[in-house]
């Protein structure tokens, strides 16, 4: 094998690389012999059909075979002897293959940068610590008796107000005629819960039973009927009763009815539940403030494949959510004003980043023995199971027959790994503060320096002189 490295550019590399005819010759004879003892042609026993015979035969299959088998093993071991960790799969043009002759082809590769991690002692991080306070498990309780809370008649002749139920009959009407969907009797409307169409409910407080009122709304223009988006409309209303609601009381019975024993251990419950979600956003907060030092601190040239693949990625993203917010009518502007040119060259750097510390985590697992058990993959896909009550069984065998399925599971389970290494090694301080402080958005990263990133489209100063082996 003879192989000449004709270009190399930052991470780029290419190869021409020969093999002797004589080689894969052996090669076809081997695949040949292989066949012979079990092939079955007329006129011949097993293992005795003549090799010209044969070749003629089978000759273009195995060829075929020859060549895949021989350009992958020659081109990994090109790669080993370099001692070359590809990012991507190369990408390879054969040049000449016929029987007789030698195999040329071509391979351009890009490598994987050399990373050289940080000595981590020297980072420095402030880990937010919150305690779930009286106030937010009495607010939470309040919560949960609003959504247990009971309606009765009024009898009075009182008109009605915010957070009355109104049992009402109606027929909407645009353009003076009925429209589909628009009618109905004794549906119990509570008022201020914002379930109608707006300026609906607004018109219906002060009212009393047995009174007729004529309602008039605009249907949004988001509104997802398209035959009354943006349309006015009158509905004529009569109101049959008026309710009054009244939460539910706060005590033992109210536990009960959210499948808890007693009040004490719903409140136990609900603060433990609250320092979860706290301890958890914590973390995510703190493990974002790593990745910003991390990439602070680690400048080496990513591959522009890997770059190039994540920036498609979330470009593709981006357009689906842009097409699902068109196609509903949503007010939000997925792209804020931006072109599409801005909009891209945003992703590229989010894009940047991702590869970026990606490559570093990997790096750093693999320096230092990181792996995840069996045991870690169980609990991922356990929880993944709970998500769907009832199908649990269903959700882990499908884990278990779809590689690329558990292979989302330890994906994030391991960059959770690495960061608990790198945090060990930090020095990270505790700050008890208020919810209100942890729930504030960090600012985002600091963009690298432009010279930075035309790094990786620099060339080399020189070339290096063309390598042969044999």
């Amino acid at each position: 094998m003879q192989v000449t490295e004709t270009k190399t550019e930052g991470l780029l590399h290419e190869f021409t690389i020969a093999v002797p005819a004589n080689e894969i010759e052996k090669t076809v004879n081997s695949r040949l012999d292989e066949i012979s003892k079990t092939a079955r042609l007329p006129g011949f026993r097993p293992g005795k059909v003549p090799a010209a015979l044969l070749r003629k035969q089978y000759g273009p299959s195995i060829m075929g075979e020859v060549l895949e088998r021989t350009v992958g093993e020659t081109s990994e071991k090109a790669l080993a002897e370099r001692d070359l960790r590809p990012a991507m799969q190369p990408k390879i043009e054969v040049i000449k293959f016929e029987e007789g002759s030698d195999l040329e082809y071509t391979m351009a590769i890009e490598v994987m940068p050399k990373i050289t991690p940080m000595d981590f002692s020297k980072i420095n991080l402030e880990r937010l610590v919150v305690k779930a306070d009286e106030e937010e498990v009495s607010k939470t309780l309040d919560r949960l008796a609003s959504a247990h809370k009971t309606s009765k008649l009024i009898e009075s002749d009182r008109k009605a107000k915010l957070g009355d139920v109104v049992v009402i009959g109606f027929i909407g009407k645009v353009g003076g005629e009925e429209f589909p969907g628009g009618k109905a009797e004794g549906y119990e409307l509570e008022l201020g819960s914002g379930s109608f169409i707006p300026g609906f409910e607004d018109q219906l407080i002060g009212v009393k039973a047995g009174d007729k009122v004529e309602v008039k709304v605009s249907f949004p223009e988001e509104y997802g009927g398209a035959d009354l988006a943006g349309k006015d409309a009158v509905f004529d209303v009569t109101v049959r009763e008026l309710k009054e609601t009244t939460p539910a009381t706060i005590d033992d019975d109210l536990a009960k009815k959210v499948g808890i024993d007693d009040l004490d251990t719903l409140k136990k419950n609900i603060r433990e539940e609250h320092e979860r979600e706290f301890k958890e956003m914590s973390r995510q907060r703190l493990k974002r403030l790593l990745l910003d030092q991390l990439e602070e601190n680690h400048d080496f040239v990513v591959p522009q494949g890997l770059m190039d693949r994540e920036s498609e990625a979330i470009w593709t993203q981006f357009e689906e959510h842009r097409k699902h917010a068109k196609e509903h009518g949503h007010d939000e502007d997925p792209s804020e004003g931006k072109s599409d040119d801005e909009l891209k060259t945003e992703f590229n750097d989010i894009a940047e980043r991702r590869v970026r510390l990606g490559l570093l985590l990997a790096e750093i697992g693999t320096q230092n023995n990181l792996q995840i058990s069996q045991e870690d993959l169980n609990r991922a896909m356990m929880a993944e199971a709970q998500k769907y009550p009832g199908q649990e069984q269903e959700v882990l065998e499908y884990f278990r027959k779809n590689p690329e399925a558990l292979q989302s599971l330890s994906g994030p389970l391991m960059e959770d790994k690495v960061v608990d290494f790198i945090l060990e090694l930090a020095k990270v301080s505790d700050k008890k503060v208020s919810p209100e402080e942890l729930m504030k958005p960090l600012e985002e990263p600091k963009k690298k320096p432009a010279k930075k990133k035309a790094a990786a489209k620099k060339p080399a100063a020189k070339k290096k002189a063309a390598k042969k082996s044999d």
